[in-house]
């Protein structure tokens, strides 16, 4: 009687201890994986983020759907993956308006950025052109800065709204050279564009893709591009921080976050796979028809990074007093 009472805890245990290791070592994923992102279907991220949950799809056997969750420059869509189970199915890829911006511009988050998410990778990053309306005199980012500081209080420049990347360009462009050109707010960086071209405006930042066709047509006049160095997607067009106005680095990027609490051999894993999409050829070759620079840095350097971009542009909206709320 012992004996058999032995036996059925020893049995009992050793199924316990079976359960465990199978319900850990059951293959993720195990069902479909949700990608919230937090803009309208066919922007920048949103293409993004389909071509990273078509390839990943692929290379998973599960599907990897695309869950468009639109409002408040993408605070929506991170609000609801900072409250997700941290298990790898619901994943957020979103641009730097909802984080390292967004910490600042609203007074009121709901959720904390360094602290509710696990960063796994910044997929890519997009610099902005600075660009003019033909008829104006610079040529050269050279005479563009001096043409500024002599004529500013009369200049106006455009972006995609409050809080957008133009709209920090710009800002960061007033702070650098203390100066204070007008910012106006357009609903989208395509309307802000057409002023420049038609010459209702003077100048504008926009993303490459935008910039490049009416540059190559003699619409607008691009000056520079706002990175450290020349980027291969805008050739013969020179850098701003090489032009005599170091600090002046701006660029949009995107990244993959999940839940905070997400174990991190997940983490590990899920960037993996990332990285191995992002380096193949046809995807490679789609980013850069989108103006976009592949990244794909570890969790660590990518968490650096949002720690930076955090603290960096908290101090130029502050500066600028800029209040999206």
């Amino acid at each position: 009687m012992k004996m058999s009472w032995h036996v059925r805890f020893l049995l009992s245990l050793a199924c316990l201890l079976c359960g465990i290791a199978n319900s850990h070592g059951q293959a993720y994923p195990a069902k479909t994986v949700r990608i919230i992102v937090g803009f309208a279907a066919g922007g920048g991220t949103d293409i993004i983020a389909r071509v990273v949950a078509q390839k990943l799809t692929e290379a998973w056997g599960q599907t990897v759907i695309v869950d468009n969750r639109v409002g408040a420059s993408g605070i929506i869509a991170a609000e609801m993956v900072s409250k997700a189970p941290p298990d790898g199915y619901t994943l957020l890829i979103t641009s730097q308006t909802s984080t390292a911006v967004a910490a600042s511009l609203y007074s009121k988050l709901p959720y904390d950025v360094l602290k509710d998410f696990a960063i796994i990778t910044v997929l890519g990053s997009a610099p902005t052109m600075v660009v003019i309306h033909p008829s104006l005199p610079p040529k050269t980012f050279q005479e563009f800065v001096a043409f500024v500081k002599a004529n500013h209080q009369s200049l106006s420049y455009g972006s995609a709204g409050i809080g957008s990347t133009a709209h920090l360009t710009g800002e960061l462009l007033n702070q650098l050279l203390h100066i204070n050109i007008a910012h106006i707010p357009y609903k989208g960086e395509s309307e802000s564009l057409a002023d420049v071209i038609s010459g209702q405006l003077p100048l504008t930042f926009t993303t490459l893709p935008a910039a490049l066709p009416q540059v190559k047509a003699g619409k607008v006049r691009g000056l520079a591009i706002t990175t450290r160095h020349p980027s291969p997607l805008a050739p013969g067009i020179p850098a701003a921080a090489e032009s005599g106005l170091p600090g002046f680095e701006v660029s949009a990027w995107n990244a993959v976050y999940a839940p905070a609490a997400m174990p991190k051999e997940l983490v590990a894993r899920i960037h993996a796979d990332i990285v191995k999409i992002l380096a193949l050829p046809d995807v490679r070759e789609r980013l850069v028809t989108l103006g976009i620079d592949r990244v794909g840095n570890s969790p660590e350097e990518a968490a650096a990074y949002l720690r930076a971009e955090t603290a960096r542009w908290s101090k130029v909206i502050k500066a600028a007093n800029m209040r999206a709320d």
